[in-house]
């Protein structure tokens, strides 16, 4: 069924993509089929994605429409969808299938840490011939996460900022003004909670979740460069920089400023809180913006504002910069066969366009992976998410990208038992080095 799909008939097919018209008969024709293609009618390929929440039913329906649009094109082609929750994938399924050497054909995967495991296990494709010769490369913000050694392993098909939501109804009210220094934030915080409403939403079942303003907190006390030195033994957790962000989140939890009994909430809650008017803010990504715009924030839409974390104190981190990044994406199994090599470049081809693109921005409000040349129509709320971004004098991506997956998960833990108050600041750090330096000696027996 297929004449050996080779580096050189990629390259062939890819060309025939770019010179004409890109439909499926040209494919076809570089690929030695006839003229009804039908070299691909018992093509199939699995496509795993994580959009199953109800706030992801937008970018589901994206997908959906690209995987249509693919299918057509290429008569027989199935690409067989499946959903599943977002933590289980990452931390339960995909490890054991990459362990196992079965991963889906397409997957979603993060950049990062985790993606080099995979690439160090031959497990991902490289994508490098294919999207030059696409004409893609230079079209993406950046490739830094899924790049490995300079070569490209996946594609991000979105980013995203993290920051305060906040109510600006409550604001206003209450005479309060967006913060610009810890101290400010603090004294904010106290206004809003002695005037009983929930001044940082939360919902912390989910440990990962904690980690998201955390993240920003311990940024500002030690630089983003610190997080990279913990693997090399440089720096450690118990430095007095990580203490302070420790101490900083537990004076947060000390001072009754998080959702009550938010260690049984799971994320999903989360925004609801800011919604339903039980919290002033929630510190959480852009990718749940699509929520606090349109029918779903009811009487709150437009009413809904957008701020970067302030400074801290003696901080020795960039107190401006804002955790952004392009770290979610698409990778794809480096044990496909020849056709269906084929039809990965298809869909490659359909989904990474300025269209997609630009639906993606305007109705799932999560920021475009890739340049786009044409930005009207953004919401009020997306525009304040941008102009923060655009005043940031430096962005970094978040940690869980950066030391083993083991330590980011322990991390997670370890700001819950800073919730519940059943762990010291110190003694957390304590416990995270201990994982930090395993983490760091398995890495170098392999």
């Amino acid at each position: 069924m297929s004449r050996g799909f080779s580096l050189l008939a990629a390259a062939v097919i890819t060309v025939s993509l770019i010179m004409t018209s890109c439909g499926s008969d040209q494919l076809n024709e570089a690929n030695g089929s006839n003229a009804e293609g039908n070299v691909y009618k018992d093509v199939k390929l699995t496509l795993r994605h994580t959009q199953i929440k109800e706030s992801s039913q937008v970018r589901l329906r994206i997908l959906q429409d690209v995987v249509a649009q693919t299918e057509s094109e290429y008569p027989g082609l199935k690409i067989e969808m499946e959903g599943i929750d977002e933590v289980v994938n990452r931390d339960q399924k995909l490890k054991a299938e990459m362990a196992a050497g079965n991963p889906p054909e397409i997957f979603e995967v993060f950049g990062g840490s985790d993606l080099k495991l995979y690439v160090k296990a031959g497990r991902m494709m490289e994508l490098t011939p294919i999207i030059e010769l696409l004409g893609l490369k230079d079209k993406f913000a950046s490739l830094d996460e899924f790049t490995v050694d300079g070569k490209i392993y996946g594609l991000p098909f979105g980013g995203y900022s993290e920051g305060f939501f906040y109510n600006k109804e409550i604001f206003a009210k209450l005479g309060l003004a967006v913060p610009a220094t810890w101290e400010e934030l603090l004294k904010t915080a106290d206004t809003i909670r002695d005037n009983g409403i929930v001044p940082f939403g939360l919902a912390a079942k989910d440990a990962w979740v904690n980690g998201m303003l955390w993240n920003t907190i311990a940024e500002r006390y030690v630089g983003i460069d610190a997080f990279y030195k913990l693997l090399t033994g440089e720096t450690k957790w118990t430095d007095p920089g990580f203490i302070q962000s420790f101490e900083a989140y537990a004076e947060l939890v000390n001072r009754d400023y998080f959702t009550k009994g938010a260690l049984g909430l799971p994320y999903a809650e989360q925004g609801g809180q800011l919604l339903n008017g039980e919290a002033a803010m929630v510190f959480t990504g852009t990718w749940d913006a699509n929520r606090f715009v349109g029918s779903e924030a009811g009487g709150l839409d437009g009413k809904i504002g957008f701020f970067n974390f302030p400074s801290v104190p003696g901080g020795l981190g960039d107190q401006t910069s804002i955790n952004a990044s392009y770290s979610n994406g698409f990778g794809f199994s480096s044990k496909l066969s020849d056709d269906k090599k084929a039809m990965v470049i298809a869909f490659i081809h359909n989904f990474y366009t300025e269209k997609v693109q630009k639906r993606t921005l305007l109705e799932d409000k999560v920021l475009p992976s890739m340049r786009l040349s044409d930005l009207s129509g953004v919401d009020p709320l997306m525009s304040e998410v941008q102009r923060a971004m655009a005043n940031a004098t430096s962005s970094w991506r978040a940690f869980d990208s950066i030391v083993q997956p083991t330590v980011g998960a322990d991390l997670g833990v370890g700001l819950q038992e800073l919730i519940g108050k059943v762990k010291t600041p110190h003694e957390v750090a304590e416990h995270i080095q201990e994982k930090q330096e395993k983490a760091n000696l398995a890495s170098r027996e392999k």
